[in-house]
């Protein structure tokens, strides 16, 4: 692997990292799901990266990237639906007050 493919790998180091801050220390449930798809983000990032430089080039970490994505953008999906009803029934997106199923 040569200095490009370690550019990659730095790049979504620091984008799953800056991730996961987000998704562990902000209490707004929008940060906190942007942050995972931050995370997401940059796996795909790791595949492509090991698709084009691995020791095996392959279009296989191509598949799994978009397959990634379509998952993706179905759990944001999901997951705005249910914020915008906790939103509608709480009237907040902290994270700290949905705990309706505690009770």
């Amino acid at each position: 692997m040569d200095n490009i493919a370690n550019s990659y790998f730095l790049l979504a180091a620091i984008l799953f990292c800056v991730g996961l801050y987000g998704a562990l220390s902000k209490r707004n449930a929008v940060i906190v799901l942007l942050s995972v798809e931050l995370m997401l983000n940059a796996v795909n990032l790791n595949l492509i990266a090991f698709a084009k430089y691995g020791p095996n080039p392959s279009i296989t970490g191509h598949i799994f990237s978009l397959f990634s994505i379509t998952v993706a953008a179905a759990e944001v999906a999901i997951g705005i639906a249910i914020l915008i009803s906790l939103y509608r029934n709480k009237g907040t997106t902290n994270v700290l007050e949905m705990n309706m199923l505690k009770k």
